[in-house]
């Protein structure tokens, strides 16, 4: 997580998931383990971005033939010039024409299935009907806005999101809209209200008294709300921490106990291979990048939690990977994986979940945010014997994708922390471990660790993936597996 000697780098980018802390299998990985082993052939990386080791296209001018043009934009022959002008009068005209007919098309893609890019019209959405590939649109329409939890669901009817009126709601209704969003009945939390202030707009109101089956059917739209007050929808008790977190780690050091109660240790074929986030009893947040390959297999999988100390604490065995369908191993856009464990984790002060962000945080730069991990202190190095954080700022992508950075390879399912003048960083190791940050009284989590050039180094700060982006896809997967 820190280079403390950061001219100490290689001469080419290296991918954060190309350096896995693969350390010997053991009988006691409780602690104890023999020192790690490290290929000292550092393997090819990636390239930053998708097109960056291609040539660009060598373009051979078409031989010029006696008798014919050469260009119908530049006519060799006097008594073509007004024909040919004419010809690129028309084509250039034809071109703007297709350009603004492709513009007005998809400036009307009211709402995209995620799984296809599929257009799908405002009123279709949540309608009844499945119009997506993998039923999204019937699947996902209520939300939590905001860092209130503010419960808001979708109308067909308006075409927008419409915030749930308060009058008459209830605990069972609350337990209803957490199902339906994923979580299970057993993790819910509390209802409570949230003051939407005098104005005149649309809501979400109950129709009867108890749920009947979905809650999208006990809804309809009305242009009052008697309370003026929202629902605020907490499903699980998240983002609390055993700790205070006052002062601030330069450099990176040892984490206090129940610091980060949602860190995990993630364990291919009894090794140490990444980190990962509880946000559930039965759901791990890790890097689509740690379970490629072989490691797609569940398996092989181990999952360690509850304890500072690499391979401490509990364990359960994992039950399901899943990877972002739309996951690029080149460019790592969309590196997000879920894994769903086969024993539910017993929440305590050690162990509990993160806050996923709701919609509508945004994280802004130069936020103050969190890392942790067990993976190496310095580039090319081994993982650690305990768990270690740092604190990291936020970097806006229009920084991050300055040439000097990381040149355009930053896209909207990526984010990047960490410090231009580097020294504090992620590192091999702690690929799918958490990037926090605390907003009224609660942790979020803001990403997923997923690479970066090298460790540390100057203008190569960390990448993660942008959770918030991923929150119908987490929430889809959670439904579908629950």
């Amino acid at each position: 997580m820190y280079n403390p000697n950061p001219q100490n780098v290689y001469s080419v980018p290296v991918y954060d998931n190309l350096g896995f802390q693969r350390d010997f299998p053991s009988s006691n990985i409780h602690g104890h383990l023999p020192p790690p082993y490290r290929s000292t052939q550092l393997p090819p990386p990636p390239p930053y971005h998708p097109y960056a080791n291609s040539q660009p296209p060598v373009h051979h001018p078409a031989p010029v033939v006696q008798g014919t043009k050469a260009s119908l934009c530049s006519p060799r022959r006097k008594n073509n010039v007004l024909i040919a002008f004419a010809i690129c009068v028309l084509i250039v005209a034809a071109i703007i024409a297709a350009v603004l007919a492709w513009y007005f098309v998809t400036s009307k893609c009211e709402m995209k299935c995620w799984s296809s890019s599929q257009c799908v019209s405002a009123s279709q959405w949540c309608d009844g009907t499945v119009q997506c590939p993998n039923g999204e649109d019937e699947a996902y329409c209520v939300r939590l806005y905001g860092p209130e939890f503010l419960l808001q669901a979708y109308s067909s009817v308006k075409g927008r999101w419409l915030n749930v009126c308060s009058d008459k709601w209830n605990d069972n209704f609350g337990k209803a809209a957490c199902q339906e969003l994923g979580y299970s009945a057993s993790t819910y939390y509390t209802s409570g209200t949230t003051w939407l202030g005098y104005t005149l707009d649309f809501y979400a109101v109950l129709n009867y008294s108890r749920p009947n089956g979905k809650l999208q059917t006990t809804l309809s739209v009305s242009d009052s709300c008697s309370t003026f007050t929202g629902v605020s929808l907490r499903c699980i008790n998240c983002g609390l921490n055993g700790s205070s977190t006052s002062s601030r780690i330069v450099g990176g050091n040892i984490a206090s106990t129940s610091k980060w109660p949602w860190q995990v240790g993630l364990y291919s074929n009894l090794r140490f291979t990444c980190g990962g986030s509880i946000i559930t009893p039965n759901w791990i947040v890790t890097a689509a990048h740690c379970v490629e390959g072989t490691n797609a297999y569940a398996s092989v999988w181990q999952v360690y939690y509850g304890s500072l100390q690499k391979g401490g604490g509990f364990s359960s065995f994992v039950e399901k990977v899943i990877a972002h369908q739309n996951y690029d191993t080149k460019t790592k856009n969309n590196d997000i994986a879920l894994m769903k464990l086969k024993s539910t984790i017993t929440f305590s002060s050690a162990a509990r979940p993160v806050c996923l962000p709701n919609h509508g945080m945004n994280w802004v730069a130069d936020k103050q945010c969190w890392i942790s991990g067990w993976g190496a202190t310095y580039e090319g190095g081994s993982s650690t014997s305990y768990l270690r954080d740092a604190s990291v700022k936020l970097i806006d992508s229009t920084t991050c994708n300055k040439p000097s950075v990381y040149n355009d390879a930053i896209t909207s399912t990526m984010i990047c922390a960490g410090y231009l003048s580097g020294g504090i960083d992620t590192c091999q190791g702690d690929s799918g471990g958490p990037l926090v940050t605390q907003t009224n009284n609660l942790w979020w989590l803001v990403g997923d660790t997923s690479w970066g050039n090298g460790c540390a180094n100057v203008n190569k700060p960390g990448v993660y993936g942008n959770v918030t982006v991923f929150l119908e896809w987490i929430y889809l997967q959670m439904q579908t597996y629950r």
